[in-house]
């Protein structure tokens, strides 16, 4: 194995989940501002954003979804820092189980997106693109780590 391999295995997986979780966090934290602000996204060129944001589906109860996302994306990036520092299981289990019901309100809200507000906001997508990475991610390292087999015991 070369040093740049044993490098690269040297280092945590749960780094992997800091990145996408700081990435889910900070395209949640535009999005929450920006509407907390009575503003509504910036989608360049693509349209969307503006219908979706001002759908009655953005907010649940008067909050923002966002604002959602930014909480999910804060427990996420704690756990995975957490992981990191102390290596207990249960704290991947945990990353892995609430990025499974993150990835299931993503598949809602994108329904909603295409087949209710028949608009697709970029933003949003991409903060689920980035909750199903990390569902993905976590799930191949609680894979890998046997997490399963402990859980059939």
């Amino acid at each position: 194995m070369t040093t740049a391999t044993a490098r690269i295995r040297s280092i945590h997986p749960g780094w992997i989940l800091v990145v996408l979780d700081l990435i889910g966090l900070t395209i949640a934290g535009y999005l929450a501002f920006v509407e907390l602000g009575g503003g509504v996204p910036v989608c360049g060129p693509v349209k969307g954003c503006e219908t979706v944001a001002l759908s009655e589906y953005s907010k649940i109860g008067g909050i923002p979804v966002a604002v959602f996302g930014v909480i999910l994306s804060l427990i996420l990036l704690t756990l995975a820092l957490a992981w990191i520092r102390t290596d207990r299981p249960e704290l991947l289990d945990i990353h892995y189980g609430l990025s499974l019901i993150g990835v299931i309100f993503e598949v809602y809200f994108l329904s909603l997106q295409l087949f209710v507000i028949h608009a697709v906001c970029i933003w949003c997508t991409l903060y689920g693109v980035s909750l199903i990475l990390r569902f993905l991610v976590a799930m191949v390292i609680w894979l890998r780590r046997g997490r399963l087999s402990a859980r059939l015991r």
